[in-house]
């Protein structure tokens, strides 16, 4: 049975940009700049200073609580333990390493060929030990989501949406690494012993569907979902939906409904975690837009600077305005280029003078349009009035913390307004009284 959820677009997908060429392998810098914060939680603490050799795989940052660690991508010296410009429009401690060029590993975690005699408790220990926190940019510790479905969840959904326009890392991963997602598929089995397992994926993605079910026939267990094309699709809350019909409710988790999801990235990296003992120190990211001249996945290593992968992908273009980290829906447009990927970053996207879709005076013309396509049942034309006057009260009564900054609605406001924007900083007001 189908279900379709509430809500969503259907924005014009532009996957084609960066879809038909090879993935490859990104060239490495001589400079790598590893933040300290790569996950929704406590920032970790650096374990190394200027002047320490390192080693590729090593920890070099760690903390307690909602925390994983951060490993060295490469080998080599660090240069500084500093703050440095970050995808989020920030400042973060980051360690920063000259690249030897040597790989040296470093690797503390032990390779398990046969991973079946481990146990749950085993197996999430070796989740956070490679410090994998889920990469379709939510960035959550994967360690903390998979513990705390033990006992609880029957559904496990593997999310491989990817449903935001232009972003193919996903598609490709699948293409070229399918038996390591669905061995990793297993080790989630393994942890959460559901009823049913699925791997999720849109109707877009003909080449990656069939790479799935040439080799499902020997995951009896796992089930292939092919779901009809659409935004946000790849949402938590909305994939669950379309793929059990249940609805998790304001407030609540997946696992209060039975169910678990994890982006199918963030799985590939489980499975190099247990079965080969490696950390999450590279993963693929997409390269694209008009702006870019040659759009291309590349395999990437954490640290990288953006202004190193636009340029080996010929730079941008002419009229190139505006380079976004992540796609047009939910990405962070970027001031400096020198912000380096991270766990979560799974595209940057260059954007031209072409596209340009502002407004001198957006105005809200109270049309309803971004009520009708609000997946999470809100009203982004109440919530903007509220934000721009700063009432906390009022937007917290009317569920802003339920946004899940999808987009939907600046893509289909007619006045061109700034919600999804206005709705970031709202939440940040809102956080800001209650720690008053």
């Amino acid at each position: 049975m189908k279900h379709f959820f509430f809500g969503g677009v259907h924005p014009e997908g532009r996957k084609t940009l960066s879809s038909g060429g090879k993935l490859k392998a990104a060239p490495v810098p001589e400079e790598i700049v590893i933040p300290m914060s790569q996950h929704i939680g406590a920032v970790c603490t650096p374990l190394v200073k200027a002047g320490d050799s390192v080693g590729l795989g090593q920890k070099i940052g760690d903390g307690q609580g909602l925390c994983v660690p951060v490993h060295a991508s490469v080998s080599g010296t660090v240069l500084a333990v500093e703050p440095r410009p970050h995808s989020n429009g920030t400042k973060v401690l980051s360690v920063v390493i000259r690249n030897d060029y040597e790989d040296t590993p470093a690797y503390a975690l032990e390779p398990h060929t046969d991973p079946s005699g481990l146990s749950p408790e085993e197996l999430v220990h070796i989740i956070r030990e490679a410090g994998i926190a889920g990469m379709g940019g939510a960035t959550f510790p994967t360690h903390v989501k998979a513990e705390s479905g033990i006992g609880t969840v029957d559904t496990l959904i593997i999310n491989a949406c990817e449903c935001e326009p232009y972003i193919t890392a996903d598609d490709i991963l699948i293409q070229t690494a399918a038996e390591q997602i669905l061995r990793g598929v297993n080790l989630y089995r393994q942890i959460l012993h559901p009823e049913k397992s699925v791997i999720a994926v849109e109707d877009n993605k003909q080449e990656a569907i069939s790479v799935l079910k040439k080799l499902l026939p020997d995951y009896p267990e796992i089930e292939l979902r092919v779901l009809p094309t659409r935004y946000p699709q790849g949402a938590e809350k909305q994939l669950i939906f379309a793929v059990t019909g249940r609805e998790v409710p304001f407030g609540k988790l997946p696992k209060d409904v039975g169910c678990a999801v994890f982006n199918a990235a963030t799985t590939a990296a489980v499975y190099r975690a247990v079965y080969e003992g490696r950390p999450l120190t590279e993963r693929i990211v997409t390269v694209t837009g008009e702006g870019v001249r040659e759009p291309q996945n590349f395999c990437v290593r954490l640290g990288t600077a953006l202004e190193y992968l636009v340029n080996a992908s010929g730079g941008l273009t002419e009229d190139a305005r505006k380079v976004i980290c992540g796609g047009p829906m939910m990405g962070v447009a970027q001031e400096n280029l020198s912000v380096p990927v991270i766990k979560g970053t799974n595209a940057v996207l260059c954007l031209t003078d072409r596209q340009k879709d502002e407004a001198e005076h957006p105005e809200c013309i109270r049309c309803g349009k971004c009520i009708s396509v609000c997946p999470m049942h809100l009203r982004p034309l109440d919530l903007f009035r509220y934000a721009s006057e700063q009432a906390v009260d009022a937007l917290e009564q009317s569920c802003i913390f339920d946004c899940i900054e999808c987009g939907c609605c600046s893509y289909t406001c007619p006045g061109k307004l700034p919600l999804t924007e206005s709705f970031r900083e709202a939440k940040k007001v809102c956080k800001e009284a209650k720690a008053k």
